[in-house]
C-alpha cells in the first residue's frame, strides 16, 4: 500500500497542473484580451495582446450592427438548430429500429450504417448528388447530406438495446404501439444519450464550413464558420461595408478577427455546462454491461 504523497511531491504536481491551465488558458484570455485592445496596443505586441490596457468593447459592437458577421451567426444559429433537432430525430427513430429485432430490412440497414463507418461517398459524388437534387445555394444542402451519423445511430442503438425489455414488453400488452412507447418510454429514460448525440450533431453543424464552402456561392447565405475562415484565416479585410457602419471608421482589423473567434466560441461555451451532467454519463454508454 502506497503511503501519503510527500509535501514536495505535491507542490510539484501543482505546479505542473498550473503549467498545464495557464497553457490552456492563456491563449483564450489572448484571444479575449486583443479583441477588446486599441490598434497602437496590438502594434505594440505583436499582434496578440494579453491585457488591454483600455479595453473596449468597440469590436463587438461594430459586429453587431448588422453586416456580414451578424448575419452569418443568425445563420449558423438557424443551421445549428434546425440540423440537431431534425439529426436528433431521425438517429433517434433509427436507432430504435434497429434496436428491435425482426424488424424490416433490420440486417442490410445495420450493415449498410456500420459499411459508412469504413468508407465515405468523396467530394465529387457528394457534389454531384447535391446539385441533381437542387439544393445548390440551399440551407437543406447544409442539413440533409450529414443528417445521419452512423456512429451516432449505434452509440444510440447500443443504449436502447440495454433498456429493461419487460418495460417495454408490458406497455405493448397495455396496447401501446411501437411509436408510443418510443415516445413515451424509451426516450424519457434516454435523456443521456439524447443529450450527447444531441451535442455531437450541434457541434458539428456549427463548426462545419467545408460544406458551405462546396455548396454555398451566395455570401449572403454564409454560416459564421464560413466568415471566420474568410476574414481570420484568409485575412480578408472587414470594412464599413461589411459591418454596417455607414461610413465610420471601422475598429482595427486584429480586435475585429478576435471577436469573431470569440462569438464562435461563445455559444458551445454556454450550452455545455447545462448538458456536461447527461455528457458524463452518456460518454460510457456501452462500456459496462450490468
Amino acid at each position: 500500500m502506497t503511503g501519503t504523497p510527500s509535501i514536495p511531491m505535491r507542490v510539484l504536481k501543482g505546479i505542473v497542473l498550473l503549467l498545464c491551465c495557464a497553457v490552456v488558458v492563456m491563449p483564450f484570455v489572448s484571444v479575449i484580451s486583443t479583441s477588446m485592445a486599441d490598434q497602437k496596443q496590438i502594434y505594440a505586441s505583436g499582434g496578440l495582446v494579453l491585457w488591454p490596457d483600455n479595453p473596449s468593447l468597440d469590436a463587438y459592437r461594430a459586429i453587431f450592427a448588422g453586416g456580414v458577421v451578424t448575419r452569418a451567426l443568425i445563420v449558423s444559429i438557424g443551421i445549428t438548430v434546425v440540423g440537431a433537432l431534425l439529426s436528433l430525430a431521425a438517429t433517434a427513430l433509427l436507432a430504435y429500429s434497429l434496436s428491435r429485432p425482426g424488424t424490416f430490412a433490420h440486417r442490410p440497414l445495420l450493415m449498410m450504417i456500420l459499411f459508412t463507418l469504413l468508407f465515405s461517398p468523396g467530394i465529387i459524388p457528394s457534389y454531384l448528388m447535391v446539385s441533381q437534387l437542387g439544393l445548390l445555394d440551399s440551407y437543406w444542402s447544409l442539413i440533409l447530406p450529414v443528417l445521419v451519423n452512423g456512429f451516432n445511430v449505434i452509440v444510440m442503438r447500443a443504449f436502447f438495446m440495454d433498456l429493461p425489455k419487460e418495460l417495454l414488453d408490458s406497455a405493448r400488452i397495455d396496447g401501446a404501439g411501437e411509436f408510443q412507447v418510443l415516445r413515451r418510454i424509451v426516450l424519457p429514460l434516454s435523456k443521456a444519450v439524447l443529450a450527447v448525440v444531441g451535442l455531437f450533431y450541434a457541434v458539428g453543424y456549427w463548426n462545419s464550413f467545408f460544406t458551405a464552402l462546396l455548396y454555398i456561392n451566395d455570401t449572403a447565405k454564409w454560416p459564421l464558420q464560413l466568415v471566420l475562415r474568410t476574414y481570420v484565416v484568409d485575412n480578408a479585410a472587414l470594412g464599413a461595408d461589411q459591418l454596417n457602419l455607414a461610413g465610420e471608421a471601422p475598429p482595427p482589423q486584429q480586435s475585429l478577427q478576435m471577436a469573431i473567434l470569440v462569438i464562435s466560441l461563445v455559444p458551445i461555451l454556454l450550452v455545455y455546462p447545462f448538458l456536461q451532467r447527461h455528457f458524463a454519463k452518456g460518454v460510457l454508454i456501452g462500456a459496462v454491461k450490468g
